[in-house]
């Protein structure tokens, strides 16, 4: 299981002949390295952290949250979080693109947009996308200005997904929150 901490970009992890248990200590390794003792998580030199919920580990809703997805049933989203190989394997992919992006790749693009959020109304959310891997990183700034929350990050397997985001750079900010 440690193999998978020795994987860089963009290698994938290896997780398909694990038991699931052996899956979620292999992944929670990576997790643990890149995200939750990673004091340098940083984006433009502002620290990236958990949304916090109320009861709940922030770290290990945010953790479940990288590693699955909404489960859909007939085109209709059920509520529930199921495990995605896509989003498992590539894990370890977000540590190196906010990496890239500090750096200002020129692979990556970094844009922030305000979009309508059911329940919160408008708010500025901040992506870092390569479009080339289809990958997407998705960050809010906190309202204090301080620190950034960590909503998701994914790759990109539909065209609608690529849609989207080519929506959401059409009708970016001038500036990046």
């Amino acid at each position: 299981m440690p193999f998978n901490l020795i994987k860089k970009y963009p290698d994938l992890l290896e997780i398909a002949h694990m038991t699931e248990w052996q899956r979620g200590v292999s992944l929670r390794g990576v997790f643990d390295r890149d995200i939750l003792n990673n004091a340098n998580f940083q984006f433009y030199g502002k620290q990236i952290r958990p949304i916090k919920n109320d009861g709940d580990d922030s770290m290990d809703t945010l953790f479940n949250h990288l590693i699955t997805c909404d489960e859909e049933i007939d085109n209709k989203k059920t509520g529930k979080r199921v495990f995605e190989v896509a989003r498992a394997i590539r894990l370890h992919w977000l540590r190196h693109h906010i990496e890239l992006a500090n750096l200002g790749a020129t692979n990556i693009d970094v844009f922030s947009c305000q979009e309508r959020i059911k329940g919160r109304g408008f708010v500025i959310r901040t992506y870092i996308f390569n479009e080339e891997d289809r990958y997407v990183i998705i960050l809010e700034p906190q309202r204090s200005g301080i620190d950034y929350y960590l909503i998701t990050a994914y790759y990109i397997d539909k065209d609608w997904g690529l849609r989207q985001i080519e929506s959401k750079r059409r009708n970016k900010l001038p500036v990046v929150y």
